[in-house]
C-alpha cells in the first residue's frame, strides 16, 4: 500500500515559521477572538450612531435602539436598562428589558432575578459600577454630569468572555442614552413652551456641545482601540516568529555546524585528498557561523520593536554587545558626555548601525576585540566602532564607492545600507584605520533642533 504524501522537511519548516502548521495552536484562536471582539465593538459603536439619530422620534425609540445595540454587542439573552428614581424625571419608559429579542416595560412580567437588578439600578445606581452584577451578570453605570442616573445590567451569551473594552462600550452606550434622553426632553419641552425659547436654547446648546464632545471622544476611543489591537496582533506575531527561529531554525543550523566540524576534524586527520575536503568544510563552517550570527540579530530585532524601545540608547548598546557572544569577539561599550534623549527613529538607526558594524568586525574582519564608543557632543552625537581585525580601510572605501555606483551583486550591501541610514539622519559615515589595528567606522549625526548638551574637547 502506498504511503500518504507527506510534506518534505523544508516545507514542514516553512509551515512552522509562517504559522500555517505551527505547533502553538493557541495563538490563532486567540487572534481570531481578538478580531471578533473588535468587530463587535465597531458594531456597537455603529449602534450608538443609529440610536442618536433616532432622538427626534422620541425617548422610546432611543431607549429601544440603545438596548438592542448593547444586547447585540454582548450576545445577551437578558439585558436591562433602567433610570434611577428621581433622575431624568421626564424620561419614558423608566426601564426596558430585552428578553429573547422581545422588549418588555411591564414590571409584572419581569422574572424575579431581573427584579433584583432593577431594584439596585432604581434605588442604588452608584452600585452599578462599584459591585459586580452577580454570577453570570455584568453591570455598567449610566451617568450625567458625573452623577449616577441609572445603568445597564446584562447576562452575556454563553461562552463570551467579557473584557474591559466590553464594559467600556456598555458605559458609553449608557451615558449616550442619558444625554440623548435629556436632550429629547429639552427638545419636546421647547416645542410645547415656545415662550421660553431663549432659556431652553441656551440649555440645549450646552447639551449639544456636551454631546459633540462625547461623540468626538467616542470616535477617538474607537481609533485608539483599533490601533492598539492591530499593534498587539503584530507584536504577538513578531514574538512568535522570534521564538520559532530560536527554538527550531537556530538549533538546526547549530547542529549542522557541529556536524561539519566533526567531519572536518576526521578528514583532516586522514591527510591526503581528504585534507583538501577538510579545507572546503572549513569555509562551510564559517558560512554556518555567519548564518547563526544573522539569526541572532534577526531574533534580537524581532523582540525589540521601534514603537516600544526597551531602554535608553546606551543601555540598548550594552544589550546589543551581548548578541555576539556566539563569536570570539569581545565587545566593550563606552559612553562619553551626558546622554540626551533622541527621537526613537534616530536611536533605532544608530543601534542598527552599531549592530551592522559589529557583525562586519566579527565575520569579515576576523576581529578578537571591538570597542563601541558613543559620544554626546554639544551639537552632535558620534558613534564609532573600532576593532583589531584584518580589514583594510582603503579596500572598504573602494568597495563602497563601487557598490553605490551600481554594483548589483549584493556584496557590501551592508555598508551601503549604513551610509544610507547615516544620510537619512543628516550625518556622515567615514572609514579609516583603527588604533587597535583594524577598521574604525565613525558616524557623526547632528543633534535635532532644541537638543543641546555641554561637552568639552573634540574627538
Amino acid at each position: 500500500m502506498n504511503e500518504p504524501d507527506r510534506d518534505p522537511p523544508a516545507t514542514a519548516d516553512l509551515g512552522m515559521l509562517t504559522g500555517l502548521r505551527s505547533g502553538k495552536r493557541s495563538y490563532y484562536p486567540a487572534y481570531i477572538r481578538s478580531t471578533e471582539r473588535l468587530e463587535r465593538a465597531v458594531e456597537a459603536l455603529d449602534g450608538i450612531s443609529r440610536a442618536l439619530v433616532r432622538t427626534a422620534e422620541g425617548p422610546r425609540a432611543l431607549v429601544e435602539a440603545v438596548v438592542r445595540a448593547a444586547a447585540e454587542h454582548l450576545q445577551a439573552r437578558w439585558l436591562l436598562l433602567a433610570v434611577a428614581d428621581g433622575a431624568l424625571r421626564a424620561a419614558r419608559p423608566r426601564f426596558l428589558l430585552y428578553a429573547d429579542d422581545v422588549l418588555i416595560d411591564d414590571e409584572s412580567r419581569l422574572p424575579a432575578e431581573v427584579r433584583t437588578h432593577l431594584e439596585v439600578l432604581r434605588t442604588r445606581p452608584w452600585e452599578a459600577e462599584s459591585t459586580p452584577g452577580g454570577e453570570g451578570w455584568v453591570r455598567a453605570p449610566m451617568t450625567l454630569d458625573d452623577e449616577p442616573v441609572g445603568g445597564i445590567v446584562a447576562r452575556p451569551g454563553a461562552g463570551l468572555e467579557v473584557a474591559a473594552t466590553d464594559l467600556a462600550i456598555l458605559r458609553v452606550l449608557a451615558n449616550q442614552a442619558a444625554v440623548a434622553l435629556h436632550n429629547s426632553f429639552l427638545f419636546h419641552a421647547a416645542t410645547r413652551l415656545r415662550g421660553r425659547t431663549e432659556q431652553l436654547s441656551e440649555a440645549a446648546q450646552r447639551q449639544a456641545r456636551d454631546l459633540a464632545a462625547r461623540s468626538a471622544e467616542l470616535a477617538e476611543t474607537q481609533q485608539r482601540l483599533l490601533g492598539a489591537m492591530q499593534r498587539q496582533a503584530l507584536d504577538d506575531e513578531r514574538h512568535r516568529i522570534a521564538r520559532e527561529l530560536h527554538d527550531s531554525v537556530t538549533q538546526y543550523v547549530l547542529s549542522a555546524g557541529m556536524t561539519i566540524e566533526v567531519c572536518r576534524a576526521e578528514l583532516a586527520a586522514m591527510g591526503g585528498p581528504a585534507e583538501d575536503i577538510a579545507l572546503r568544510l572549513t569555509s562551510a563552517k564559517d558560512l554556518n557561523r555567519q548564518a547563526v550570527e544573522r539569526l541572532r540579530n534577526a531574533i534580537y530585532a524581532l523582540h525589540h520593536t521601534s514603537e516600544e524601545p526597551s531602554g535608553p540608547l546606551p543601555v540598548m548598546l550594552e544589550r546589543l554587545s551581548t548578541v555576539h557572544q556566539t563569536t570570539d569577539l569581545e565587545v566593550r561599550v563606552r559612553v562619553e558626555g551626558g546622554p540626551v534623549p533622541l527621537p526613537p527613529q534616530a536611536e533605532q538607526s544608530i543601534l542598527r548601525l552599531a549592530g551592522e558594524a559589529l557583525f562586519n568586525s566579527a565575520t569579515h574582519g576576523k576581529a578578537d576585540r571591538a570597542l563601541v564608543r558613543l559620544r554626546y557632543r554639544p551639537d552632535a552625537v558620534t558613534l564609532s566602532v573600532s576593532d583589531d581585525g584584518s580589514g583594510d580601510p582603503a579596500q572598504l572605501r573602494r568597495a563602497l564607492r563601487l557598490s553605490r555606483a551600481g554594483d548589483t551583486s549584493g556584496r557590501h550591501r551592508g555598508l551601503t545600507n549604513m551610509v544610507t541610514r547615516a544620510e537619512e539622519l543628516g550625518g556622515i559615515l567615514s572609514i579609516r584605520r583603527s588604533r587597535m589595528g583594524g577598521i574604525l567606522l565613525r558616524v557623526d549625526i547632528p543633534l535635532p533642533v532644541g537638543i543641546e548638551q555641554e561637552d568639552s574637547d573634540d574627538y
